[in-house]
């Protein structure tokens, strides 16, 4: 895109600039459009678990429900306790819909189809991501009110404890495909099981690692049953008990901003990102672009987050940390241990003793 500036007859400087501008705008506002569709998507989808209609009434099938509660909220007017102290009050949402957008920089969509292919593009995403619970942490605590700062150290408990089991499975990931570039990693599941299966996920050593992942990306996403930060019974509303208006409305963004991002992680670290299944030329799917083989998987993993939501009971909080700490964190060990063993003795040759 630079070089198509430069045609125009901008120096490099200039081209470099304004190609990185669009570019971020191409990624941000489809997300921001997908965000209000996916939040139609998780209501029409637990009203069907419930057997319920759902959003049916703004706009055709109700598909305008989204964007007549942004108008809502936009409308409404932002509230702030007189004890909060004010500046942290405003930044805390901030925060939290920045560190949501600035992950998807290092995204592929496609084969060269990324703002920036940078080498170490999976140490950024769990560096960037884990900037999140700074947004909960500090609302909690500029809201000066006891639930709210319940539910965000509660918020940075859960957090703490998921990213350890996640950053072991990361590390199987990259012991695989000796790289921490995602379009790398994407390119090494192509015909990883006998040329024919894209995808670490069918490998028996790393599906278990896939299913840590995806259950520890709910938990890291605060989605149910894992919801324990903003549990109505105990907490109100968490950590946004004291919001109101478009504040109220940047922690959804950037909460369900973080949920697509865990949805296209776990296609592009275990299901091949945008790969079709099959390796196998013959089928006429490999003529089907490689983003909407991504979109399809985000899709999918997206309504087995709903689904989950809809049908499991939320977890005590001991039993959260159970999970976390003594369960997914041991097993993630282990199976750094096992993939590395099996790489030494497959891949590089067992060493002469």
């Amino acid at each position: 895109m630079t070089a198509f500036f430069q045609n125009w007859g901008l120096n490099y400087e200039w081209s470099w600039f304004i190609a990185t501008i669009v570019g971020i705008l191409i990624i941000a506002l489809p997300l921001m459009l997908a965000v209000a569709m996916i939040i139609y998507a998780d209501r029409k989808i637990w009203a069907a678990m419930a057997l319920r209609r759902g959003p049916n009434v703004v706009g055709p099938w109700g598909l305008l429900q989204s964007f007549a509660d942004g108008l809502k909220v936009f409308l409404k007017e932002t509230i702030i306790p007189t004890s909060a102290n004010k500046g942290l009050f405003l930044i805390a949402p901030i925060v939290t819909f920045t560190t949501a957008l600035i992950v998807w920089a290092v995204v592929p969509f496609d084969a060269g189809v990324v703002l920036a292919d940078v080498n170490v593009g999976l140490l950024y995403i769990l560096a960037a991501s884990s900037l999140g619970v700074y947004g909960v942490i500090v609302a909690g605590w500029a809201s000066n009110s006891k639930y709210p700062f319940f539910s965000a150290l509660r918020a940075a408990a859960q957090m703490v404890s998921y990213e350890v089991s996640i950053g072991f499975v990361l590390i199987c990931v990259v012991l695989y495909a000796n790289t921490f570039n995602l379009s790398g990693i994407v390119m090494g599941q192509k015909g990883h099981i006998f040329g024919l299966l894209n995808g670490y996920g069918f490998n028996p050593l790393l599906f278990p690692m896939a299913i840590v992942f995806l259950i520890s990306s709910m938990a890291e996403t605060f989605r149910t049953p894992f919801d324990l930060v903003e549990a109505e019974s105990e907490l109100v509303a968490g950590h946004q008990t004291e919001y109101s208006s478009m504040s109220f409305a940047l922690f959804w963004l950037g909460e369900y901003g973080n949920v697509i991002l865990m949805c296209a992680l776990n296609a592009l670290l275990f299901w091949g990102g945008w790969l079709p299944p099959l390796n196998i030329d013959l089928i006429p799917w490999f003529d089907i672009p490689g983003i909407l083989w991504l979109f399809a998987k985000i899709c999918f993993f997206f309504f087995v987050f709903s689904w989950v939501k809809a049908t499991v009971p939320r977890y005590r909080y001991d039993q959260l940390m159970r999970l976390g700490w003594k369960i997914f964190l041991p097993l993630s060990l282990l199976f750094v241990f096992l993939i590395s063993g099996w790489l030494m003795l497959t891949r590089y040759g067992a060493p002469a003793l």
